[in-house]
């Protein structure tokens, strides 16, 4: 009798995510900084072929464990080196009520 492959805890859902070894092996990937390629790993994990991934600076940075203006560096970094095209900024503000 045939024994069950036992599932991953990690893998519930089954998904893979595939990254190119070129790209990870490149000079313009090593070098940057360790925030900005968790961050591609979290806009990868977000992407379908079908939508604009909509992450904001805030929730990047509650993911990463970093503060909003080192998400916004991030950011930044990778649109910088071509791994991301910025669609549209939008800039919401909180109002203060008193």
């Amino acid at each position: 009798m045939a024994k069950k492959k036992p599932r991953l805890g990690y893998d519930q859902r089954g998904g893979v995510l595939a990254v190119s070894r070129a790209m990870r092996e490149s000079y313009v990937y090593e070098t940057m900084s360790a925030n900005a390629k968790v961050l591609m790993d979290l806009l990868q994990i977000q992407w379908r072929n079908d939508r604009p991934v909509g992450y904001g600076v805030r929730e990047a940075a509650q993911k990463i464990g970093c503060t909003a203006n080192t998400a916004s560096k991030a950011f930044k970094t990778l649109q910088e080196r071509g791994f991301i095209i910025c669609h549209a900024e939008e800039f919401l503000q909180q109002q203060n009520r008193e």
